[in-house]
């Protein structure tokens, strides 16, 4: 028998994967637009921890295992699916207060951020090949600057985060803000990620979405979620990007 991971199933009133038709090869970007946490930088494993323990301040006792497939989602949605899993309803005044004390965990868990293989060589092969690029992420701004300081950029790349916008992922709308502050048409873009809320808001702006294994999602969530190509690393991704057709 299969043993279900308590909460795993999607709580009721929060966003299921919603599908997407496939999609010929695509054509080289005229931008990208990336996630941070777990695309670019090694911290997913720190935003799981820092929630349970958010939670867990809340007398709430939530898997770890069960939450890794909101991460990357709005931090709202993400509270309100980690209190479901723990048997608890909660209005947003309190979804708000559990988000921001995640961030305050994860502030203090993410002291020494490290980049994952090959995000400071995409950016600069980027910059080289003139595609304009920014990150779009949902966690709030004061979370944001350590973790993309350690990419070891020459300068910060144009910055969305989830306080500029209402909704953040699965809603499309940092990605239409970042696309938007770049100046390029959103289906023009890339929106690269690893989580499949990633991809569903990649698919909701109009853009090509690429998944990159660097996160907990699967090729197959990933694809499932509506991704375009889903690589192993940042390194192939790369080679897609510039080789893909004009």
């Amino acid at each position: 028998m299969t043993r279900q991971v308590p909460g795993a199933e999607p709580p009721e009133r929060l966003p299921a994967l919603v599908p997407w038709p496939v999609r010929p090869e695509p054509r080289r970007p005229g931008a990208v637009v990336l996630d941070l946490d777990g695309t670019l930088v090694d911290t997913v494993a720190l935003r799981v921890a820092a929630w349970v323990a958010a939670f867990g301040e809340l007398g709430m006792e939530v898997e770890p295992q069960a939450l890794r497939r909101w991460i990357g989602a709005d931090g709202h949605l993400v509270a309100r699916a980690g209190a479901q899993m723990a048997g608890r309803e909660i209005d947003d005044e309190l979804a708000d207060r559990i988000d921001h004390r995640s961030g305050e965990h994860f502030n203090h868990l993410n002291a020494t951020p490290r980049p994952l293989p090959g995000a400071r060589e995409l950016l600069l092969a980027l910059a080289s090949a003139g595609i304009p690029r920014a990150i779009a992420t949902a966690s709030r701004a004061g979370q944001v600057l350590a973790s993309v300081d350690a990419v070891g950029l020459p300068a910060r790349p144009l910055i969305v985060d989830g306080s500029h916008v209402r909704h953040a992922k699965p809603a499309p709308d940092l990605l239409l803000l970042a696309a938007r502050r770049l100046g390029v048409a959103p289906d023009t873009c890339w929106y690269v990620g690893d989580s499949t809320w990633d991809m569903q808001a990649a698919r909701a702006a109009g853009m090509t979405a690429a998944g990159v294994l660097t996160g907990f999602a699967t090729s197959h969530d990933l694809l499932a979620a509506g991704a375009d190509l889903a690589v192993y690393g940042l390194a192939e991704l790369q080679r897609r990007i510039l080789d893909a057709p004009r």
